[in-house]
C-alpha cells in the first residue's frame, strides 16, 4: 500500500541530505558522515513521532557527534536514550565509506555520548515521558554532516574553510528557516555558541534567538553540573519546566 503525503519534516530532512552530499571537502578531512542517508529510517521515525507544528521551543545543536547521531540518526542520539526512551532501535544502515577509527555500528554501539546521555537524561528526568517533552520542545541540528580527520579525530563545521564552509551553509541556513517555519516555536534556543550565532544569523530579528550551556563534557562549565545549570538558563527566559 502506497504512504501517504511525505510530512514536510521528512521533506525537510531529504532535501537537506542531498545538498549537503553535493559539498566537497579536503584535507585534513578525510571522511565525512551523513546519518541523514544511511540513518535515514531512524531519522525519519524522529521526525514523524516527535516533530510537530505549535512547539514552544526549538532546540537547535551543532552536528551529529561519532557515538550519538552518528550511530543513532537522532541529534545528541545516545544509544541509550533514543533506544530506551524515545523507543527508536533501527532504521541504521552502514555509511558508504567508513573511516576504520569510527566505524557506524548504529544500536549495538558500546560507547556512549556524553553529551547526549545528559541532555536526554534531563529530558527524561524533567518530563517523565517522550511526548510531554516534545509537547514544549523539539531537537534539530543545523549541520547533519560529521567531519572526520585521518587520526579520527572529529573536525566541527566551524573549522572549515571559508570555501567548504559557504556551500554548506546555504543547505543548512534554509533547512533551518523551514522547520522554523514548521515548527513556528515562540523561541529558539543554539545550544552552544555556535548553534546560537548560526540561529541569529539566519533568522535575524524574524525569531527570538539565545544561547544556552552546551553538554559537552569538553566544556568545563557543562563538567560543573550542566543540567542545573540549563535549566537556571531556562528560567532566566521564563520558561517553566515541571
Amino acid at each position: 500500500m502506497p504512504r501517504g503525503p511525505v510530512p514536510v519534516p521528512v521533506a525537510v530532512a531529504r532535501r537537506l541530505a542531498r545538498a549537503v552530499d553535493r559539498c566537497v571537502f579536503g584535507p585534513p578531512v578525510t571522511c565525512v558522515y551523513n546519518p541523514l542517508d544511511y540513518a535515514f529510517g531512524a531519522h525519519r521515525t524522529y521526525l514523524e513521532r516527535y516533530c510537530r507544528q505549535g512547539v514552544g521551543i526549538l532546540l537547535v545543536g551543532m552536528n551529529p557527534g561519532p557515538f550519538g547521531m552518528v550511530q543513532t540518526g537522532v541529534p545528541f542520539g545516545e544509544v541509550a536514550a533514543v533506544r530506551d526512551w524515545l523507543g527508536i532501535d533501527g532504521g541504521v544502515a552502514k555509511p558508504a565509506i567508513e573511516h576504520p577509527k569510527r566505524p557506524v555500528n548504529g544500536f549495538a554501539c558500546t560507547r556512549s555520548e556524553v553529551s547526549g546521555q545528559r541532555f536526554w537524561g534531563w529530558a527524561r528526568d524533567r518530563f517523565g515521558t517522550p511526548h510531554a517533552f516534545f509537547d514544549e520542545f523539539f531537537v534539530w541540528n543545523y549541520c547533519p554532516l560529521a567531519f572526520m580527520e585521518a587520526s579520527g579525530r572529529n573536525r566541527t563545521p566551524d573549522k572549515l574553510p571559508r570555501r567548504e564552509r559557504e556551500p554548506l551553509y546555504a543547505a543548512c541556513d534554509r533547512a533551518l528557516v523551514d522547520i522554523v517555519r514548521y515548527v513556528n516555536p515562540h523561541l529558539v534556543l543554539g545550544i552552544g555558541r555556535y548553534s546560537e550565532q548560526r540561529a541569529r544569523a539566519v533568522l535575524g530579528e524574524t525569531r527570538r534567538v539565545h544561547g544556552v550551556l552546551h553538554p559537552s563534557p569538553a566544556s568545563p562549565a557543562a563538567n560543573r553540573g550542566w543540567s542545573a545549570q540549563f535549566e537556571q538558563q531556562l528560567a532566566s527566559l521564563g520558561v517553566s519546566t515541571p
